[in-house]
């Protein structure tokens, strides 16, 4: 769970552009979910801009959902190829059970030895 601000503009097929400024509510290398007012659609694509860095990426609708509060849109949404850099953390490597099973093992070898 990461509470990013973003930017999502949507263009439409006569190219009118409408955005919305909204707050991610989780967010991971391929994509996140976020809150909207604004209508869109499942397969919808747009342009998502993280507010503080200026980064943009073009993403698609995954799924939507009414709000739990009634009001807006809950989207699930993903990058068109993934961004782990979008986001301002860092994601821990396919391999990180594996390294942390290694620095255990490690760990119990050297007080096995002193």
């Amino acid at each position: 769970m990461l509470k990013v601000p973003v930017l999502l503009s949507l263009s439409s097929s006569e190219g009118l552009v409408t955005e919305e400024k909204t707050y991610t509510q989780v967010v991971n290398a391929h994509g996140g979910l976020l809150g909207l007012e604004m209508e869109i659609s499942d397969g919808q694509q747009f342009s998502l801009t993280n507010s503080k860095t200026g980064v943009a990426r073009e993403c698609s609708v995954v799924r939507t959902q009414p709000s739990p509060g009634g009001r807006g849109l809950l989207v699930a949404f993903q990058f068109a190829t993934p961004s782990p850099d979008f986001w301002p953390i860092v994601f821990p490597p396919k391999d990180w059970q594996a390294l942390e099973s290694q620095v255990v093992i490690q760990e119990n070898n050297h007080t096995v030895q002193n």
